[in-house]
């Protein structure tokens, strides 16, 4: 597919670059107002929606702007409510991003980067490699898009779609404070969530910051061999050093870590493995979420039974360590990261 023409997007303007803008269009200084209001604070992605300016200004703005918004290329919808969406950005590289509708609430799970870097074995996403990473815009586009589609306001974000967040630390950090801006779309920092793999120095830096937005770290075994073979792009990164830097994470802002654990037969469901997850997380605050393995085609590794799953959690429960067995959404579309990308190609290529 032929990459889109880009024209600047207005979005990219600060607000005093809009004031010298409306002020050289000879508008009156009001319009400015107007319209930092309509970009920033109302979120629209047409010049069309600003319905209190007038028609020849919009017209000027048209000519000279645009709002870069990704083209939704396919979607899925399950029937649980759930929406994945494959949307592609203006130089032809595409992304996944999935709305998750529940009682009068709307979470979204974005994607960071195009594609992925780090090269985990259950993972559809880095079977092509990273293409590059997302701009703040690009990444809060994609909670626009969903919310605009489901006709209501998102009242969560996770960062657990496509790539690795903390390798996009500076883009990701402004995303969120996009997301957060109480004058602008004003979702609460603690329904703001970034999962990583365990990148240490992001994890370190996100300490650091004010807000007290959510941390998640994809642990997925507590073993170091057998984590090395699941998530070869964090082997750098060891249990040991990232149990420091966790308890480091909490000691300075008291807030709780997640821990998913993506549970694979015969990998690390095993009685060894169990140990070891109890062990590393026993003493420490942390919540763990259990989850069944996406069972993606062509994948040598499935999902662990469900009695293994219930086995861990009163394990985990049973050393005090507060756990959550999380239920897959859209089991019946593609569920997992890089599942619709990887559909979409096929489809286009047959």
């Amino acid at each position: 597919m032929n990459p889109r023409t880009k024209s600047q997007d207005i979005r990219d303007l600060s607000q005093n670059d809009i004031r010298e803008l409306v002020a050289e269009l000879g508008q009156p200084a009001f319009r400015a107002k107007q319209l930092i209001e309509w970009v920033f604070e109302k979120n629209v992605c047409s010049f069309d929606d600003m319905t209190n300016l007038p028609k020849a200004f919009r017209e000027q703005l048209k000519e000279a702007f645009a709002f870069d918004t990704p083209t939704e290329l396919t979607k899925q919808v399950s029937k649980d409510g759930s929406r994945k969406y494959l949307l592609e950005y203006h130089d032809g590289v595409s992304v996944e991003t999935v709305g998750m509708p529940r009682r009068n609430k709307l979470s979204v799970c974005v994607s960071t980067q195009a594609g992925c870097g780090m090269g985990c074995a259950f993972c559809a996403t880095g079977l092509n490699g990273l293409k590059r990473s997302l701009t703040a815009q690009e990444i809060v586009d994609q909670v626009l898009h969903v919310s605009n589609d489901f006709g209501e306001r998102a009242t969560s974000v996770v960062f657990m779609g496509q790539g690795e967040p903390f390798a996009n630390y500076d883009e990701v950090l402004k995303a969120l404070r996009i997301l957060n801006d109480p004058d602008g779309i004003g979702i609460g920092a603690r329904h703001l969530t970034v999962s990583t793999s365990g990148v240490i120095p992001g994890i370190r830096k996100f300490a650091d910051i004010p807000e007290q937005f959510t941390l998640a770290v994809s642990l997925h075994s507590a073993i170091q061999s057998t984590r090395n073979k699941l998530m070869p792009g964090v082997k750098k990164y060891t249990l040991f050093r990232l149990h420091e830097a966790l308890q480091l994470y909490t000691e300075k802002t008291g807030r709780r870590p997640t821990y998913e654990y993506a549970m694979i037969e015969g990998v690390n469901d095993t009685n060894p493995e169990m140990q070891a997850l109890c062990d590393f997380c026993e003493g420490t605050l942390c919540h763990v979420n259990l989850i069944q393995l996406n069972d993606i085609e062509g994948s040598p590794l499935k999902p662990s039974p469900i009695h293994k799953v219930e086995d861990l959690q009163r394990r985990l429960e049973s050393r005090g360590i507060e756990t959550t067995i999380r239920n897959s959404r859209g089991n019946d579309i593609d569920a997992a990261c890089g599942q619709l990308k990887q559909r979409f190609k096929v489809q286009k290529n047959a």
